[in-house]
């Protein structure tokens, strides 16, 4: 892959308890189906999709369009991994923070990835949208939604009740994140860590999918 291939390459993080559904959920994301086959990922793993954004141009004013290639990578969520994890965290530019809408634990187990985040990401305050996986699963849910919804205004972020089974707000949760990301690098160019600078100012107004360019294991 050349420089010319894309606008941005932009970084997304996705953690959790184990379990939670951080494989499944990004593979819904880049595939566009639900896999039941997945292990537990072991260190660290990733996936890639490109997508277009369409924002301003350098004078501020043109509407241009933007190819991004995202990198989503996906961490283990065992304890006995996570100084391998957290490694990674100062070269994401953004962060999916997941629970499981059917455990409790892994609920209040937020506050300790949060804190994790806060000690370890590029800055004190990175973007974060929190993830209540297997929304799908009703009869079994343990964690209401008034409960989720108070604890992402608490920290000031996004909230999405998702399913990698039928794909709800799977993407959407995405897209949420990244004009996170695209909106601080707008406003400064500090602001979070880009490896892909062109000049060009961005400003978070639309998000359409490209076609899934290839993805990586490793």
């Amino acid at each position: 892959m050349t420089d010319q291939d894309y606008d941005y390459l932009i970084k997304l993080l996705a953690l959790g308890d184990s379990g939670v559904g951080k494989t499944t959920f990004l593979y819904r994301y880049t595939d566009l189906k639900f896999n039941r086959k997945f292990t537990t990922t072991v260190g660290i793993d990733f996936r890639e999709k490109r997508v277009n954004y369409t924002g301003k141009g350098a004078d501020g004013m043109t509407e241009k369009n933007f190819k991004v290639h995202l990198q989503l990578w996906d961490t283990a969520g065992q304890e006995r991994f996570r100084s391998l994890t957290t490694a990674f965290f100062r070269d994401a530019m953004g962060f999916l923070l997941m629970f499981d809408l059917t455990n409790q634990q892994s609920f209040l187990n937020v506050r300790n990835w949060m804190s994790q985040l806060q000690a370890n990401a590029y800055c004190d305050s990175p973007d974060i949208v929190l993830v209540g996986t297997k929304a799908d699963l009703q009869d079994v849910r343990d964690v209401h939604t008034s409960e989720a919804r108070d604890l992402a205004e608490k920290y000031g972020i996004p909230y999405f009740e998702t399913s990698a089974v039928s794909g709800i707000d799977v993407n959407q949760a995405v897209i949420a994140l990244l004009e996170l990301v695209m909106k601080r690098m707008e406003q400064s160019p500090q602001g979070a860590p880009s490896t892909k600078p062109n000049g060009s100012s961005v400003t978070s107004q639309e998000v359409q999918e490209a076609p899934v360019r290839g993805r990586c294991g490793c």
